[in-house]
């Protein structure tokens, strides 16, 4: 009898909205807004760091790896989620619905880990000024920004490729606007706490780590920092690493509030998802990749002279 009940599904149906037809007219030029914003801020910073050659070190290699990232994660839903808010059939299919989760669940996994390196390049330039060219030097940097991507590719591999052997239940409806992990794996008729114990595995190697690191990091930043004498030289040494931690309180306030609060029976069921869960995972995936631009250009001196740098270049050049 347990069978009756399961299929091979080929396509999902994604619910996002459907259930507030205004809504999902506002969410489109908003989400279009901001995907425009996501694309030009980014790719902007990335340019400017490739151009620019006093940005040519560990911090704006690292800063560049992040803008990539989340054009990455951005594009890996948001187009599917703009043409789910205009179509009537808002379905996709078994296959697109695995490389997008393994696509979301990588860029989500590496921008973790790239975060909690930036942390680490920070402590050392602030803890470690003398020696920083030496312990940041090119073999250290690149080998981490590329341990970051490849820990996001393993980790979403492995997780992905468990779900997608699930057996499924004909109800295919997932209550989300992509195919999150989470949201995908509740939908099996089968037993998912193996699942459950390797995300549970994965989130403590890749999520709380990472930010174990950047609290040890800036605890110690803190403290150096508090030694210096002057309020000047305090300030000016904390503003080297604001936009950082700006961007860090952001991105993993918004995951521990998702993930780690408490969940009642009703709401640990994907149908059981209300439209507020889902909104602040749109913040999570939206919010997070369109701001990271306008901190760290807004509150760095280094890319505003950039900036301010090339513009000059180019208007004289002509």
């Amino acid at each position: 009898m347990e069978w009756e009940n399961q299929t091979i599904l080929v396509e999902f149906c994604l619910k996002g909205l459907s259930g507030y037809p205004k809504l999902e007219l506002l969410f489109f030029v908003l989400i279009l807004i901001m995907y425009v914003i996501i694309l030009l801020g980014n790719g902007t910073l990335i340019m400017i760091s490739i151009l620019d050659s006093h940005l040519h070190t560990p911090m704006y290699f690292f800063l560049g790896n992040l803008s990539f990232l989340d054009i990455c994660y951005t594009t890996t839903s948001i187009p599917s989620t703009l043409v789910s808010f205009l179509s009537e059939r808002k379905t996709i299919s078994f296959s697109a619905c695995a490389v997008q989760m393994f696509l979301g669940l990588a860029m989500g996994t590496t921008e973790c880990v790239l975060l909690g390196m930036m942390a680490f390049d920070r402590y050392v330039a602030i803890c470690n000024p003398l020696r920083y060219p030496i312990i940041m030097s090119k073999d250290v940097y690149v080998p981490m920004a590329a341990g970051s991507w490849f820990a996001g590719v393993v980790n979403s591999a492995v997780q992905t490729a468990f779900v997608v052997q699930l057996p499924f239940c004909r109800n295919s409806v997932i209550n989300h606007f992509s195919c999150e992990i989470l949201a995908v794996m509740k939908m099996a008729c089968a037993d998912i706490s193996g699942n459950e114990f390797i995300m549970l595995v994965a989130t403590t190697l890749f999520t709380l780590i990472p930010l174990l690191l950047i609290v040890i990091s800036y605890s110690l930043i803190i403290s150096s920092i508090l030694k210096i004498r002057s309020s000047e030289g305090r300030s000016k040494t904390f503003s080297t690493c604001s936009a950082h931690l700006t961007v860090v309180i952001i991105f993993f306030g918004t995951i521990l509030f998702m993930y780690m609060k408490p969940k009642s029976k009703e709401t640990l069921n994907s149908d059981d998802l209300n439209a507020t869960d889902k909104l602040i995972s749109m913040f999570y995936g939206v919010m997070t990749p369109m701001m990271n631009p306008l901190i760290y250009s807004l509150r760095n001196k280094d890319v505003k002279e950039a900036v301010k740098h090339l513009l000059s270049k180019r208007f004289f050049s002509k």
